[in-house]
């Protein structure tokens, strides 16, 4: 993995890091190791997919819950599935987030990176 040759300064703990189109390896183990810092759990959620808001029709079978019918729990889970999003969605350049920008999940944001 190669790095920036001119990284003299620390990096913001608050911003994901901006991907200039070079470096690739090397952001991509920033942004994880940045999601790890804010929160584990959102890295889950990049790598497996979204925490899911489902409920059992009468025949049993799984749906994805309506927005009405969503618990204080359920809408914690949403919001994790928007940051996770978010803090991909804020690091790469023009380039990199036009193909990025379609996707709906965190898992195929980071699978199409």
């Amino acid at each position: 993995m190669s790095a920036p040759l001119e990284n003299w300064e620390g990096h913001s703990t608050a911003r994901p890091p901006l991907f200039n189109g070079q470096y690739y390896s090397w952001w991509r183990n920033r942004i994880r190791d940045h999601i790890i810092g804010e929160d584990y759990e959102l890295w889950d959620i990049v790598t497996d997919g979204p925490l899911a808001t489902t409920k059992k029709t009468a025949e049993g079978v799984e749906v994805p819950k309506p927005r009405a019918d969503c618990t204080a729990e359920d809408l914690k889970k949403w919001e994790k599935n928007a940051k996770a999003k978010k803090w991909l969605m804020c690091g790469p350049g023009p380039d990199k987030y036009n193909r990025i920008q379609s996707c709906t999940t965190t898992k195929e944001i980071w699978d199409t990176l």
